[in-house]
């Protein structure tokens, strides 16, 4: 991946304030708030705040981020809330998760670039067990009208990093969609999402 892409995510992360909170995003709070605890991995994890709040319900979590500046924050905030996440640093394709190894996969915001984000998708799916969980919450398509009012709600401003149904459906073709839509949302996380927004949702269980 692109060294500016990682320079852009370090940056933001490295200030002493959480950039999208310490709070865990409201939808992934409310899926795995109907599941019981197991194992669970969240990709494009930043600065740990919805890991953290998985692991306090006794999730036993793994991370990833192209971002040090973001490790470092979500183990300050996993100490601070003393439970322990496992926490690795880089491309997906160089690290060590293996086939199978979980129960739920939550990509929340995992804005990856363009040209790599559905095969970032089919690389993840191998991890996650026959009967596992997708859970999914990102920005649509749809969006970019919402951050050309209010700049403040956040997300890509490219419209190839920003999702649809059709393209979910097309990165996860052997999952039943228990939920697939795509809905207007009001965020308030941290500093960069805040405001009316549109995303995509999704919780799909693998065949």
């Amino acid at each position: 991946m692109k060294d500016s892409w990682t320079h852009r995510w370090d940056e933001r992360y490295s200030s002493n304030e959480f950039a999208y909170g310490t709070a865990p995003n409201t939808y992934v709070k409310e899926q795995l708030e109907k599941l019981g605890p197991g194992t669970i991995l969240f990709p494009a994890e930043g600065e740990g705040r919805n890991a953290v709040f998985a692991a306090k319900s006794g999730w036993e979590v793994s991370a990833f981020d192209i971002s040090a500046e973001g490790k470092n924050k979500a183990l300050q905030l996993a100490e601070s809330n003393g439970v322990t996440i496992d926490y690795q640093v880089g491309e997906l394709q160089n690290l060590s998760f293996k086939t199978e190894q979980f129960d739920v996969i939550a990509l929340i915001y995992a804005h990856f670039p363009a040209e790599i984000k559905s095969s970032i998708h089919q690389m993840l799916s191998q991890y996650l067990r026959k009967g596992g969980m997708i859970i999914f919450e990102a920005f649509s398509k749809s969006h970019l009208d919402y951050v050309l009012k209010n700049e403040k709600v956040g997300g890509p401003k490219d419209i190839g990093s920003l999702f649809s149904i059709d393209e979910i459906k097309a990165d996860f073709p052997d999952y039943n969609f228990l939920v697939l839509e795509e809905t207007e949302i009001e965020l308030n996380e941290g500093l960069f999402h805040n405001g009316t927004g549109s995303v995509i949702r999704c919780v799909a269980q693998k065949r």
